[in-house]
């Protein structure tokens, strides 16, 4: 497996901020709390279903207390058509308990705090970390995974040992917006099946690993 030299590096980050300068998120959220909500919903789901489903959710229940208020029950009928709903809506429900009892109901802004709540692992804290209070985390799903090693980014085989890759290499001034650099690359571009090479911002320097 080839891998890009740090000058290299700096090319694919340059070329991607020359492309999209500000990245931002798909999922839809009004606040802080509702990301966290999305993003533990969006766990074996794509933004747009967890969008259509939340953009009505979000309505009614846009903080924890109104969360809690609505229950799990009421919750799976506005999470149905996202997969493992039944899982999710506990998993949410607790959170925001959780929020509620020990945080005062806001968004906590450390990894120990959001990985002691109910749903939260490591990537969706790496999210929140980032989106909202700008930390320079690199949550790994599975476009990341997929195309870091494509790329020449990582060569690690878990969303752990890529993210400590990409961590260690990416030069720190393309960190706040990395993950949803190459989220959209690998959404958009460098799909699974039919990379759009041709097309493709980063096609003079991306190291084309398997492709």
């Amino acid at each position: 497996m080839k891998m890009l030299k740090q000058a290299e590096i700096r090319q694919v980050f340059d070329a991607f901020k020359a492309h999209n300068s500000n990245p931002q998120t798909e999922l839809i959220a009004p606040n802080a709390y509702t990301l966290l909500v999305a993003v533990i919903l969006s766990a074996q789901a794509t933004d747009k279903s967890v969008n259509k489903a939340t953009e009505s959710l979000f309505k009614v229940a846009d903080t924890p207390e109104k969360m809690v208020a609505l229950g799990a029950e009421k919750l799976e009928d506005y999470i149905k058509s996202i997969g493992l709903y039944h899982a999710k809506a506990r998993h949410v429900i607790e959170m925001s308990r959780q929020l509620i009892e020990n945080y005062g109901s806001a968004v906590p802004d450390t990894r120990e705090k959001l990985e002691s709540l109910s749903g939260v692992g490591r990537k969706t804290a790496n999210v929140i970390l980032n989106v909202v209070y700008r930390q320079k985390t690199m949550p790994v799903d599975t476009h990341i995974l997929r195309i870091a090693p494509r790329i020449g980014l990582a060569a690690g085989k878990t969303p752990e040992k890529v993210e400590q890759e990409l961590v260690a290499c990416i030069p720190d001034e393309y960190m706040e917006h990395a993950h949803h650099w190459l989220i959209l690359h690998g959404r958009y571009v460098c799909t699974a099946k039919s990379p759009k090479c041709a097309e493709c911002c980063i096609r003079d320097v991306c190291a084309k690993n398997g492709v």
